[in-house]
């Protein structure tokens, strides 16, 4: 049981990257007052965690009443999995390529601070993955839901102090710490698919 719940752990940390949130929260409020950053990072990541509830609750409840086997969604969610880790490993990094989303500086806190730096596709996905009715007990989705949250105030926590993590660790040590999530991401995709594939084809026999 333990085992199980810093595995899901490692996971969530690794898909949603508090640390990969640090330069964009910083680039979102750099003209606003301590006061209101701190109002950011907390409704930020609030917004957030209603997001990945929203899709916890409802995300299955659409795939099924699109009649998409459980295989089909444990393929593709790991494919899409896989290629965000993708652009987690190669790409310019997900701190610099999410800064670039801001335009407007007076209403950083939804858009890109709680989507898509915290509540990233992938990390909707990966609720979703998480908490599959056919797959996870009521206590166990129930479980994974109470350590989203536990990740998402870690997040914010982060955030909050955000600028001594950036000092401490620096913006280089950031990018390459996503990198390293974008790795333990991957692997987790590949054995989605893995188990989509096998299941799937253990089906047609």
């Amino acid at each position: 049981m333990f085992a199980e719940i810093f595995t899901k752990i490692l996971f969530l940390i690794a898909v949603v990257d508090p640390l990969g949130s640090v330069p964009v929260y910083l680039e979102a409020t750099k003209q606003l007052s301590e006061k209101h950053k701190k109002k950011v990072a907390i409704r930020a990541s609030f917004i957030a965690f209603s997001i990945l509830l929203f899709f916890i609750i409802v995300g299955q409840i659409i795939l099924e009443g699109m009649q998409v086997t459980l295989d089909a969604f444990q393929i593709s969610g790991g494919v899409i999995l896989f290629l965000f880790a993708l652009t987690m490993i190669f790409g310019e990094g997900k701190p610099e390529s999410e800064k670039h989303m801001i335009n407007d500086y007076k209403h950083v806190t939804i858009f890109p601070v709680a989507i898509p730096s915290i509540a990233s596709p992938g990390a909707i996905m990966a609720a979703v993955l998480l908490t599959d009715n056919h797959l996870y007990s009521i206590e166990q989705q129930a479980i994974t839901t109470l350590l989203i949250a536990v990740v998402i105030t870690i997040t914010m926590f982060i955030l909050l102090a955000a600028n001594l993590v950036q000092k401490r660790v620096g913006e280089y040590g950031i990018t390459v710490i996503s990198k390293i999530m974008g790795l333990i991401l991957a692997a987790y995709a590949v054995q989605s698919i893995l188990s989509g594939l096998k299941d799937f084809f253990v089906v047609l026999k």
